[in-house]
């Protein structure tokens, strides 16, 4: 598809939102009030708003390969301190997919080039649960539950920033949620994340042991 084709879309849809509401771009001028912070896959079939069925200002977007939360990318830290400390969101959601490329690719014994460097985050969460993985025969199985446990360890990981350690102090805290979308069947499963489970780590990571947290209440 050429660039064309896509500016032709633009205009076309437009034209479509327009005509259903001659005000709906005016109420967005002003400024944004979404509930999610939504952190995905940069995966091309796993679109934010669409799986989500969600318009424009209801959700903030993050993407990156295999929906990954590294403490060192200021990039996704920006995002989260914006959504969090500014914006108010109400959900922070980490959603991967079924079939995620990265996460196949962390999974071979191949190279791949710079990406590698990257794929080692989603190495280290194989690596932490490699005993589990000793049960799993079948290797779509493997395959799956490794999805689902990459996205149990980046909330873990939204967990030790400072961002949301701070954020859950205050009267309205966000709520922390892992989602794994299905894509041969267009459904969003919650895997029901329960961040208490990582409260014995507190000692570790908590940047304030001597303050109750109500995110380990």
């Amino acid at each position: 598809m050429s660039l064309d084709k896509l500016l032709e879309r633009n205009r076309q849809w437009v034209a479509e939102k327009t005509a259903e509401n001659p005000d709906f771009f005016e109420q967005f001028a002003n400024g944004q009030n979404p509930n999610y912070l939504f952190i995905g896959c940069s995966d091309s079939r796993v679109s934010a708003n669409t799986i989500c069925n969600t318009g424009p200002g209801e959700m903030f977007v993050h993407r990156n390969i295999a929906n990954l939360v590294v403490h060192t990318d200021i990039n996704l830290l920006s995002v989260l301190q914006y959504a969090v400390e500014v914006l108010k969101v109400k959900h922070v959601i980490v959603c991967g997919h079924y079939g995620c490329g990265g996460v196949a690719a962390a999974m071979s014994d191949k190279q791949f080039g710079l990406i590698d460097n990257w794929l080692t985050n989603i190495k280290d969460v194989f690596r932490l649960h490699e005993s589990e993985f000793t049960y799993i025969k079948n290797d779509e199985e493997r395959f799956k539950r490794m999805v689902e446990l990459n996205v149990i360890e980046q909330i873990h990981n939204l967990a030790k920033t400072s961002i949301i350690q701070n954020a859950m102090r205050t009267e309205n805290p966000p709520q922390l949620h892992g989602l794994v979308y299905d894509i041969r069947e267009g459904l969003l499963r919650d895997l029901k994340v329960d961040i208490g489970d990582f409260k014995r780590f507190g000692h570790i990571y908590d940047s304030n042991p001597a303050e109750e947290k109500k995110w380990l209440s």
